[in-house]
């Protein structure tokens, strides 16, 4: 997480982002960056319009949202679930020892 808050704070001070300018933003964090990570990162983000993909990304919780109620109906029918289970428990256990 750190590295992309550091991209993003590169970006927004207008200053590029390559390995050098983002090695100084994590250590003044005080955080030592793995090279090889800082390195896959610039070269992944070569080509990308970071103006763009911010405007996609604030646009995705929209998009989002259908899946939260899906989320919320799973959930529903797992309580449903172990609801139905635990009768059928109670009847097992009444059955046992008859009527």
């Amino acid at each position: 997480m750190e590295l992309i808050y550091a991209v993003l704070l590169l970006h927004s001070a207008k200053h590029k982002v390559n390995e050098e300018n983002l090695t100084k933003v994590l250590h003044a964090a005080g955080i030592t960056p793995d090279t090889a990570r800082v390195k896959a990162l610039v070269a992944a983000l070569d080509g990308v319009n970071i103006d763009e993909t911010i405007t996609k990304a604030t646009a995705m919780p929209v998009a989002a949202a259908p899946a939260e109620a899906k989320v919320e109906k799973k959930e529903e029918k797992k309580e449903e679930d172990i609801e139905k289970k635990s009768e059928q428990a109670v009847e097992g256990l009444s059955a046992l020892f008859g009527p």
